[in-house]
């Protein structure tokens, strides 16, 4: 009963909700993924290792889709950024090495915070 609920509010939470707030959506997903898939390699959860990882290089491949390299250099910088984190996510899936993931963790976590910084920029101009 409550998860039909759930799954209709989480629903409308993305259907309804703003290019801003998708976007934090989109970065929050990738360090929960990120961090759910080290803790299945610790684990040694290899299918749920590679699962979460998946899911975190597709959020990063769909923000590189979606990002206007014609807004300037910082544009390009971000889209190399995403696809030396989808790169480093793809040797850490093929090796399921902790390390590589534990290098790529707070890179991903610096992205998310530089979106929540600019979001709350605007917000204030």
């Amino acid at each position: 009963m409550y998860s039909n609920g759930y799954t209709a509010y989480k629903n409308n939470s993305v259907n309804y909700a703003s290019k801003d707030q998708l976007l934090m959506m989109l970065v929050d997903g990738a360090v929960k993924f990120a961090k759910i898939a080290r803790q299945a390699m610790v684990d040694k959860n290899i299918k749920k290792a590679h699962e979460n990882i998946v899911k975190t290089e597709d959020i990063f491949t769909e923000l590189r889709a979606t990002l206007d390299i014609s807004a300037g250099e910082w544009a390009q910088n971000m889209f190399d950024v995403y696809g030396f984190i989808n790169d480093k996510l793809f040797e850490a899936n093929l090796k399921k090495d902790v390390k590589v993931i534990d290098e790529v963790i707070p890179l991903i976590e610096e992205i998310r915070n530089i979106w929540y910084a600019a979001e709350k920029r605007a917000k204030n101009a």
